[in-house]
């Protein structure tokens, strides 16, 4: 990945990193930042990498999962998987761990989860010892729901998503739903070449137990902080959620940053609503 756009916050003492993949062979090269197909925003608050205590929630342990992991494509599985292990890099699942032969998770520094996934067929790919980084794509961002079709109607009816593909697991116990925003996908998309796409994760029988809640990553001990979407008139998309009646966890007009939203999902999962700057300047941040 490339860095491409940083905010330094500093009377708040935090700075946001902006992170895409930039590569002319990219997906949305060289645009701005709010015009991304997929990013990854990383947030660090000054002074915690001085505290050896310092450790954030995954979402991935009890009782705090909410959040699973961020996605990549690659080209060559097995050579991505090698290089990353070459370079120093720790795994919680390597290709060749339990029956999922064909994906593998990889550990960030902070151990948020990484999953890669193969853009090309795996049995194709064996042998095959290079591997292209400019190829790579930032896939998909992976949520925990507790109801499923709630989560639906929501991401789809009020966000506009579509459904791309499903994924029924009922041996497991689970299914995954695939959505983006792709006009006129019916849940029949191949989504592993693509970017900015949003899994959830529904494990059956969650929705019966009332007592039931997943992690927000925002609440302590915090990790994950949201996802985002941009939009083409951040004033008539905040009119139009109001319409929708969702919750809100900051109203534009709330606190001193008029320039972003944030509601809330099924789950209390905050989803961030910015300008798209390429369609309408606003000077987001």
């Amino acid at each position: 990945m490339t860095l491409i756009e940083k905010f330094p916050i500093t009377e708040a003492n935090f700075t946001l990193y902006f992170l895409a993949y930039d590569s002319p062979n990219a997906l949305s090269p060289k645009a701005h930042w709010s015009d991304r197909q997929g990013i990854l925003e990383l947030t660090h608050n000054y002074g915690s990498e001085k505290d050896p205590s310092f450790a954030i929630a995954n979402g991935n342990t009890e009782p705090h999962r909410g959040f699973g992991h961020v996605c990549i494509s690659v080209d060559n599985i097995q050579a991505a998987c090698d290089r990353i292990s070459s370079a120093g890099y720790r795994f919680q699942k390597k290709l060749s761990d339990g029956r999922m032969r064909h994906v593998a998770f990889a550990l960030d520094p902070d151990d948020y989860w990484v999953e890669i996934i193969s853009d090309n067929k795996v049995e194709d790919t064996e042998g095959i010892t290079e591997t292209d980084p400019s190829t790579y794509r930032m896939n998909h961002t992976m949520l925990r729901v507790k109801d499923h079709e709630q989560s639906l109607r929501f991401y789809k009816d009020v966000l506009g998503m579509s459904l791309l593909r499903t994924s029924e697991k009922p041996s497991s116990k689970f299914n995954l739903y695939f959505l983006g925003y792709v006009p006129g996908a019916d849940n029949d998309v191949n989504t592993h070449p693509l970017e900015g796409v949003l899994e959830l994760t529904w494990n059956y029988g969650t929705e019966q137990d009332a007592a039931f809640k997943y992690h927000d990553g925002n609440a302590e001990p915090q990790g994950f902080g949201h996802i985002a979407i941009t939009v083409d008139d951040l004033d008539a998309a905040c009119e139009r959620f109001e319409e929708k009646d969702v919750r809100w966890k900051k109203r534009l007009t709330d606190g001193r940053m008029k320039n972003m939203a944030f509601v809330l999902d099924p789950d209390g999962y905050w989803v961030e609503v910015v300008q798209n700057e390429r369609i309408k300047k606003r000077n987001t941040l």
